[in-house]
C-alpha cells in the first residue's frame, strides 16, 4: 500500500511538467528525494524517478516543443540525467530511514544546488554562449542566477507536497484504521 501511494504521488507531480510553470518550477528534485527516501527496493527509487523524467521529456519535447527539434528528441540533456542522478543519491545520503521536516528542507535546498550547478555546467560545456574559460564558467553560473530562485521554490513546494502527502496520507489511514 505505502508504495502505491508513494508511486501515485510521484506520478501526479510527475505530470505537472505538462502544465505551464515558470522556468525550473518542476518537481523532479523533489521526485528525486522523494525516491530515495521512500522507495524501499533500490531499483526502484533510481528507476521511478529517471522514468518520471524520460517519459515527460519524451511528451515535452515530441510534442509540447516539437517546433524547436529538428528530430524526434529522446532526451535533452544528459547532464539533466546526472543532476537528477546526483539528487537521488544526495535523498539516499540525507533521507533514507530518516525522513523529518528538517532533513527533507535540507535535502530539497542541497537538491537545488546541485541541480544549479551541474545544469549550468552543461549549459557552458555544451553551448558557445560562453567561453571555455573559468571566467565563462563564472559567467554562466551568474547568468542563471534568476532561474535558480525558481529552481529553490520548486524543489521546496514540490518536496513539501510529496513528502507532506504522503505522511498525510498514512497518518489518515492510520487514524480510520484506529476507529
Amino acid at each position: 500500500m505505502k508504495f502505491r501511494i508513494a508511486l501515485i504521488l510521484i506520478i501526479l507531480a510527475a505530470l505537472t511538467r505538462l502544465l505551464p510553470h515558470p522556468p525550473n518550477f518542476t518537481p523532479l528534485g523533489a521526485i528525486g528525494l522523494f525516491g530515495a527516501a521512500y522507495l524501499q527496493r533500490r531499483w526502484l527509487a533510481w528507476a521511478v524517478p529517471f522514468a518520471a523524467l524520460f517519459l515527460t521529456d519524451l511528451l515535452i519535447n515530441n510534442v509540447i516543443y516539437s517546433a524547436y527539434f529538428t528530430s524526434f528528441a529522446w532526451i535533452t540533456s544528459w547532464y539533466i540525467y546526472a543532476a537528477i542522478g546526483l539528487v537521488v543519491l544526495l535523498g539516499y545520503v540525507l533521507l533514507r530511514d530518516r525522513v523529518s521536516p528538517q532533513r527533507v528542507v535540507w535535502a530539497s535546498l542541497s537538491a537545488s544546488v546541485v541541480f544549479f550547478l551541474v545544469s549550468n555546467f552543461s549549459t557552458w560545456a555544451q553551448t558557445a554562449l560562453y567561453p571555455k574559460t573559468a571566467a565563462g564558467l563564472l559567467s554562466c553560473y551568474v547568468a542563471g542566477l534568476p532561474f535558480f530562485g525558481n529552481t529553490l521554490i520548486g524543489d521546496l513546494f514540490f518536496s513539501a507536497a510529496l513528502f507532506g502527502g504522503y505522511a498525510w496520507v498514512l497518518n489518515s489511514k492510520r487514524i480510520a484504521v484506529g476507529n
